[in-house]
């Protein structure tokens, strides 16, 4: 099992939708999954544009993975860095997005423990010559299933 520190920045960005009359509390929530900035960019220009359709919201969500060497609670990279990083990422969304930022051990397992069951899930990868290169994420789909 890996560690992991969540830190989820605050307040969302994004315009909130007001609840319409009658409306349950439930807001479909879709998770883009942070893999490289570019993809991640495209990837919430996407749901953003289906999550604006549906009256959902966004959450993203950063695995930031901290070595063994260094404490969970250092990791390599700033998180004051990180944090307005993904801050400004997500300004750019036309929905409401939060940011959910995981310092941790293993990528995988933690985005794995970190998505709702049934999630509607969102994974960039990069496009090298037209085809989209695997090796970001190297599972099938059902790896990253939750329970």
């Amino acid at each position: 099992m890996s560690l992991a520190l969540e830190k989820i920045l605050l307040p969302t960005t994004g315009r909130p939708e007001p609840p319409v009359a009658g409306e349950a509390e439930f807001r479909l929530d879709i998770a883009v999954v942070f893999t490289t900035l570019e993809s991640t960019v495209e990837a919430l220009r996407q749901a953003g544009a289906v999550a604006s359709r549906l009256r959902a919201r966004i959450t993203l969500v950063v695995p930031q993975v901290v070595p063994y060497p260094l404490p969970l609670t250092g990791p390599p990279v700033l998180l004051g860095f990180s944090q307005r990083r993904f801050r400004d990422i997500a300004r750019e969304s036309p929905v409401e997005t939060r940011v959910c930022l995981y310092l941790c051990r293993d990528r995988l397992e933690t985005v794995a423990r970190a998505l709702k069951p049934h999630s509607l899930v969102v994974v960039a990868g990069r496009k090298d010559g037209g085809r989209l290169q695997r090796r970001a994420w190297p599972v099938s789909c059902g790896a990253l299933a939750t329970k």
